[in-house]
C-alpha cells in the first residue's frame, strides 16, 4: 500500500470523538512505526513501506502487533495488523545452469535431487509445483521436507547408453499460485558416464540432533557414515551440502573426508531455532547419495530483558491522587519458556508502584502522597528479571519531577510580634517588620503583606501605621503620643499569589515608649500670676515637725519619667524648714526663735526622673503668726510690692550700678592722693604731715589676698572737702580706740561738725575684731550652693574659683540695697557696711551665703529679696519687715 494510504477507522474503533483528539493526543507507539493516526480525522495511515517478507519471513501469517496511547486520561489500546501478502516475489534456483554425471549402469527408478527454487511468498502465491520439459529418459517427482518446503528430484525411467547419448538437456520450471502465476526455470545437463556399479550408501537417511545454543564456534555437531562398495577408486567418498543456503554455509562447516559437521560461528535460538541440512556422498565415479540432517537449537538464557519506556508524564503534580498513571513500560525477553519470562519490581523506596498490563507492559502509577516540600524529584529505578537459571536482568533508572501545587500556607516565623516604639519618633520612621515564609515555589510562594484589622478606628488606622505590600515593614504614618495612645494591636495578613491564594494572619502588639517629654505640673498650691503662692500661716508655736504645706504635682509621663523629687533651691532661713524628697511636704525643722523673721520665701523645684529631667517651680510665701488677723497687713504689703516689681527691681539694680561705680571712682582718687603725699609734703595735703603719717610703727591690716576674698582692698580717706555725703561708721569705745583705726596715736584723722571720727573707707577694720556671728555658719545639709547645689568642701569653705567673684559681687548689691534703704547706716548697725566686726583676717566665704540666688535674673521666677534681711533676719527698708518686732531686731 501507498504512503499515507487508510488502514482503518481508530478513532470509531475505539469509541472515541474526534474533537477531544487533540486533548487526549492518540498516537502510535512502537518500535518501528509502520503507521500514524491523522491528528484531524483520526484514521490509521501507512507511514512507511511494509515489506512482508521482509518483517515476518516465511511465517504464514505475518501481523504487526503496537499500541496507541491516549492521555488525558492516559488510556493503552492493543493494535494487531495484518499484512497480507501479494504475488511481487517470483520463484528462483540458486543456479541457473545445474550439470549432472549419471553413470550408463544405473538403475530405472533412481532418483536425483535437485536444488529447490525458493519463492519469499507464502500461501498461495509461494512455490506450487515444478514442471520439467517432456523426454524420453527423465521423470519429475516432488519430495516436501517437514518444514513445507518441496524438494526436485529426477527418476530414471529409461536406461542410458552413452555409446548412443552421452549428454541429455532438460529445463526444469517452477511455478507458484499467484494471479498471474510467475515461474522461474534452470536448465539441467546430464553427462552419461562409464558404469560405476555400486553408489555410496548413508548409514541413515534422516539425522536428527539437538545442541545448545551456547555451542562455541569449532564445535562438533555430528558425522555422517557413507559407504561404498566397489573397491579402489570408485570406493573413495567425498561429502558436500546439498541445496544449503547462505546462513546455514556461515553456521556449519562439513568436512568432505570424514563427513564431520562443526559449527563456524555462534549459533542463536532467538533467530533460528532448527536447520535442515542435505548433505550428498559421492564416489570417485560420480555415483552419489543423499542424507537429511535436522539440527535443533536448544535456548539458554543468554538474553537479557529489555526494558522500553514508550511514556512518561513528568512533571507529576504534587496533588496527584494514588493510582494515577506516569509512566508506561514495554518488557520484553527473546528467550523462550522460562527464560522469556520476566517479573519487574521498583527498587528503594517510593510512593509508587508497578502495575502489570497485557503482553508484556507495565504502568508506572502513583502508590501514595507527593509532596513536592519534602521531595522535589524521584530517581525512579525499575528493574526487569526474567526466570531463567542463573536469571538475568535488566535496569532502567528516570527522574521524575514533581510539579508544585498551591498546598502550603505562608507561615510567619514568630506566633506573633512586639514592638517598642518611642514616642515622639519621625514619621515615616520603621517601627517594625515581620516575615513569613511559604515552601511553595515560583508565584505559590510569591508573598505580598497587608493590614487586616486593628483595635484602632479605621480612620485611624491609616493614619497611624502602613505595611510595605512586599517587605512586611511596618512605617509609622505621624509620630506617636504616649500621653494620647500607649499601645495598640495590629492583625497582618500575608498571602501567597497562588490561585487559590493561601493566607496567615499574625498579630503585633505595639507599645509606645514614654520619653520625658512633659515636665511635671503644679496642682497646689495654687500659683498666682507670677508663679508664686499665696501666703501660708503658720503658728508661731510651730514644733519640729509641724506640717507647713504640702506641694502637689503631677507628670503625665510614665515610669522614671512621672518620679518626682522635690528640692528647696531657695530659702529666707534654709535651716527652718524640711522638704519631703518624694512627699513634697513642707515641715518646720526646728522651733521658731525671736531672731527669726516672721516671713519667709521659699522657691521648690519639682524635678522627675528623666533623662534629661525637667523640673517646675513654685515660690511659697509663709508667715508665722498666731491669728490671721496678724498677717493681714504682711498680706497687704505684699500686694502694693506685687504691684509694680519690675519697676521696684529696675530701680535697685540702677542705684547698685552707680554705687559700684562711684566707689571704684573713690578709690582710685584716694590711692593717686595717697602716692602723692608719700612723694611731696604739698600744703594742699597739709593735712597729712610727714610727722604724722609716717609713723615709724604703722599697724596696717594683713593684706586681704591672703584670705578667702580674691582679691586684695587698700585702705583709702577722703578729704574733708568732699561734697558727696555718707554715713560714717561709729567706733564706740567697744568696738576698737581710736588710735588702734589707722595710727597708733591717733594724731591723723579727720573730724565732722559734731566731733565725731569719720573714716571714709570701702572697708573700715578694727584691729579688736569681734568674733563672728554663729548664724552665719551653716552645716554641709544647710550650706546653699550654686544654683541650689551643695558646693564646697566638707571644711565649710568655698572653693576659690569664678563663682567667689560672682559672690562679691552680690555682697556689694547687696550693700548697695541697704545704701539706697533710709533705714540703713554705715555705723555698726545691722547693714552690710559695717562689716568690720565679721570680715576679720580669719573670715572665709563660708560665712556667707549665696547672694546670687537673690539677684533676679530675667526670665526667672526668683524675685530680689534684701540680702542683709536674709542674713540678719531683718526686713528691708520700706515697710517690707516685720513692723510687730523690728524695734527689737534694729537694738540688736
Amino acid at each position: 500500500m501507498a504512503k499515507g494510504s487508510v488502514v482503518g477507522n481508530l478513532v470509531k474503533d475505539l469509541g472515541l470523538e474526534v474533537r477531544d483528539l487533540r486533548v487526549r493526543k492518540l498516537r502510535v507507539s512502537a518500535d518501528r512505526e509502520y503507521f500514524s493516526v491523522s491528528s484531524e480525522s483520526g484514521e490509521l495511515l501507512v507511514s512507511s513501506r511494509i515489506d512482508r517478507e521482509e518483517i515476518c519471513g516465511r511465517k504464514s501469517v505475518c501481523s504487526l502487533d503496537f499500541e496507541t496511547v491516549a492521555e488525558n486520561p492516559l488510556s493503552i489500546f492493543h493494535v494487531t495488523v495484518v499484512v497480507l501478502d501479494i504475488n511481487d516475489n517470483v520463484p528462483l534456483f540458486e543456479r541457473s545452469r545445474v550439470d549432472l554425471k549419471i553413470s550408463e549402469s544405473i538403475q530405472v527408478g533412481s532418483s536425483f535431487p535437485l536444488d529447490p527454487a525458493v519463492d519469499s511468498d507464502v500461501g498461495i502465491n509461494s512455490l506450487q509445483r515444478y514442471y520439467l520439459e517432456q523426454n524420453s529418459y527423465f521423470d519429475l517427482t516432488v519430495k516436501q521436507s517437514p518444514d513445507g518446503n518441496k524438494y526436485p528430484e529426477l527418476i530414471l525411467k529409461k536406461s542410458l547408453d552413452r555409446e548412443q547419448q552421452s549428454s541429455h538437456q532438460l529445463v526444469l520450471v517452477a511455478l507458484d499460485g499467484g494471479q498471474p502465476a510467475q515461474n522461474g526455470t534452470v536448465q539441467i545437463r546430464i553427462n552419461v558416464v562409464d558404469a560405476n556399479d555400486n553408489a555410496p550408501v548413508f548409514s541413515q537417511q534422516v539425522y536428527r540432533v539437538s545442541v545448545r545454543e551456547s555451542l562455541p564456534p569449532g564445535s562438533s555437531v555430528l558425522r555422517v557414515m557413507a559407504t561404498d562398495q566397489d573397491e579402489g577408486v570408485n570406493a573413495e567418498i567425498t561429502f558436500s551440502f546439498q541445496n544449503a543456503a547462505k546462513d546455514v554455509k556461515l553456521l556449519f562447516d562439513l568436512d568432505q573426508k570424514t563427513g564431520e559437521i562443526t559449527t563456524k560461528n555462534n549459533l542463536d535460538f532467538e533467530y533460528t531455532n532448527s536447520y535442515t541440512l542435505s548433505i550428498e556422498a559421492k564416489d570417485f565415479g560420480d555415483l552419489a547419495s543423499h542424507c537429511k540432517i535436522h539440527i535443533e537449537i536448544l535456548d539458554e538464557n543468554d538474553c537479557a530483558p529489555e526494558m522500553i519506556v514508550t511514556s512518561v508524564f513528568s512533571p507529576v503534580p504534587e496533588n496527584s491522587e494514588p493510582g494515577t498513571v506516569i509512566a508506561l513500560l514495554k518488557i520484553r525477553d527473546q528467550d523462550s519458556g522460562e527464560n522469556g519470562e520476566v517479573m519487574c519490581y521498583l527498587q528503594g523506596n517510593v510512593p509508587f508502584k508497578l502495575e502489570s498490563s497485557s503482553k508484556n507492559y507495565y504502568k508506572l502509577l502513583t502508590d501514595g502522597i507527593l509532596d513536592r516540600e519534602q521531595t522535589s524529584e524521584y530517581n525512579v529505578t525499575v528493574t526487569a528479571i526474567d526466570k531463567g537459571n542463573p536469571p538475568l536482568s535488566t535496569s532502567k533508572t528516570f527522574t521524575l519531577h514533581i510539579a508544585d501545587v498551591n498546598d502550603n500556607a505562608p507561615v510567619f516565623l514568630k506566633s506573633s510580634y512586639v514592638a517598642y516604639v518611642p514616642e515622639n519618633s519621625p514619621s515615616g520612621a520603621s517601627i517594625s517588620c515581620v516575615s513569613a515564609i511559604d515552601p511553595d515555589l515560583e508565584q505559590n510562594s510569591r508573598l505580598s503583606y497587608s493590614i487586616i484589622n486593628s483595635d484602632l478606628a479605621l480612620l485611624l488606622l491609616s493614619s497611624y501605621v502602613s505595611v510595605s505590600v512586599h517587605s512586611g515593614e511596618i512605617f509609622a504614618q505621624r509620630s506617636f503620643d504616649y500621653e494620647q495612645v500607649r499601645t495598640f494591636e495590629l492583625t497582618l495578613q500575608a498571602c501567597d499569589a497562588g490561585s487559590p491564594a493561601l493566607c496567615a494572619n499574625v498579630t503585633l502588639r505595639v507599645f509606645i515608649v514614654d520619653r520625658n517629654d512633659n515636665a511635671p505640673i503644679i496642682l497646689y498650691p495654687t500659683l498666682g500670676d507670677d508663679g508664686s503662692a499665696l501666703f501660708d500661716v503658720v503658728p508661731s508655736s510651730a514644733e519640729p515637725g509641724y506640717l507647713v504645706t504640702k506641694v502637689v504635682a503631677v507628670d503625665v509621663d510614665s515610669g522614671h519619667n512621672a518620679w518626682l523629687a522635690y528640692h528647696m533651691l531657695q530659702a529666707t532661713d534654709p535651716g527652718l524648714f524640711s522638704l519631703g524628697l518624694r512627699t513634697g511636704e513642707v515641715r518646720t525643722a526646728r522651733a521658731m526663735t525671736d531672731q527669726d523673721s516672721a516671713r519667709h520665701r521659699l522657691l521648690v523645684s519639682v524635678q522627675d526622673g528623666g533623662q534629661p529631667p525637667l523640673s517646675a517651680t513654685v515660690t511659697l510665701h509663709l508667715v508665722f503668726a498666731d491669728s490671721l488677723q496678724d498677717v493681714l497687713p504682711e498680706m497687704r504689703e505684699e500686694h502694693s510690692d506685687i504691684l509694680d516689681p519690675q519697676s521696684e527691681l529696675q530701680f535697685y539694680l540702677v542705684l547698685a550700678l552707680a554705687l559700684i561705680s562711684f566707689l571704684f571712682l573713690l578709690s582710685v582718687v584716694l590711692a593717686i592722693a595717697l602716692r602723692l603725699q608719700k612723694s611731696s609734703n604739698s600744703k594742699l595735703l597739709g593735712c597729712f604731715r610727714a610727722d604724722i603719717c609716717s609713723h615709724p610703727a604703722p599697724e596696717i591690716v594683713p593684706n586681704y589676698s591672703q584670705g578667702t576674698l580674691p582679691y586684695s582692698y587698700n585702705l583709702s580717706v577722703a578729704s574733708k572737702s568732699g561734697k558727696m555725703e555718707y554715713n560714717f561708721l561709729r567706733l564706740t569705745g567697744d568696738m576698737a580706740a581710736p588710735q588702734d583705726l589707722l595710727f597708733n596715736d591717733g594724731s591723723c584723722g579727720l573730724e565732722n561738725s559734731t566731733g565725731e571720727s569719720k573714716v571714709i573707707s570701702d572697708f573700715v577694720i578694727s584691729s579688736h575684731q569681734a568674733p563672728p556671728n554663729t548664724d552665719w555658719r551653716f552645716s554641709q545639709a544647710q550650706r546653699p550652693g550654686t544654683s541650689g547645689s551643695q558646693n564646697g568642701d566638707e571644711g565649710g569653705t568655698w572653693p576659690n574659683n569664678q563663682f567667689d567673684t560672682e559672690m562679691l559681687q552680690a555682697m556689694i548689691l547687696a550693700s548697695a540695697n541697704e545704701a539706697a534703704d533710709g533705714s540703713s547706716t554705715l555705723g555698726g548697725g545691722a547693714g552690710t557696711m559695717g562689716l568690720s566686726a565679721r570680715y576679720g583676717p580669719q573670715f572665709t566665704l563660708q560665712h556667707v551665703p549665696d547672694y546670687r540666688q537673690n539677684v533676679y535674673i530675667p526670665g526667672s521666677t526668683a524675685t530680689l529679696a534684701n540680702a542683709a534681711g536674709k542674713r540678719d533676719g531683718k526686713a528691708p527698708a520700706g515697710g517690707n519687715g516685720n513692723k510687730k518686732k523690728s524695734g527689737k531686731k534694729e537694738k540688736k
